[in-house]
């Protein structure tokens, strides 16, 4: 073999594998930066791995939430409204849009006693939303509903005979 074709096999063998090594790798940290989402049956059915942070979601119950006069802790129960309801601690500022009845993320763990500690809380939002300076306009009514403006004929409105 020609001592240049050896020295190209060399290199492209030598870029194959490394480039082999860095999509290994990449793989390999992405794997572990993942974080998995469980809805509260799987919560209360105890599928989450103990002592690894996820993220968990639902609806915060009505009635559920309690805040601490002293500090920033709260507590809270999130549910999905068939039947499977975890308790939530948190300590502190959250989201304007957390309240009873909206849909939550909670990022953190399980501890000992099988309530979740929070250290992150998300509201999500409604993909319905309206502004608040449209919630008077009612949006059922039928569009032939409205009067028509009166057409203008341009040459009328000009001063031109027609």
């Amino acid at each position: 073999m020609n001592p240049k074709r050896k020295q190209r096999l060399y290199l492209t063998v030598f870029l194959l594998l490394v480039s082999a090594g860095v999509t290994g790798l990449l793989i390999l940290v992405s794997g572990e930066n993942m974080n998995m989402f469980y809805p509260p049956a799987d919560v209360v059915a105890g599928k989450i791995p103990p002592e690894q942070k996820v993220r968990a979601g639902g609806m915060v119950l009505d009635g559920s939430v309690v805040r601490s006069e002293t500090s920033l802790a709260v507590e809270f129960q999130l549910t999905d409204h068939k039947g499977a309801v975890f308790p939530v601690a948190y300590s502190g500022i959250l989201p304007d849009l957390f309240r009873e009845g909206q849909g939550i993320l909670v990022e953190g763990e399980m501890d000992a006693q099988g309530v979740f500690q929070a250290e992150e809380v998300l509201a999500k939002h409604d993909e319905n939303y309206m502004p608040p300076e449209l919630l008077d306009i009612d949006m059922q009514a039928k569009p032939n509903a409205y009067k028509a403006m009166p057409s203008i004929d341009p040459r009328a409105a000009k001063g031109d005979a027609l």
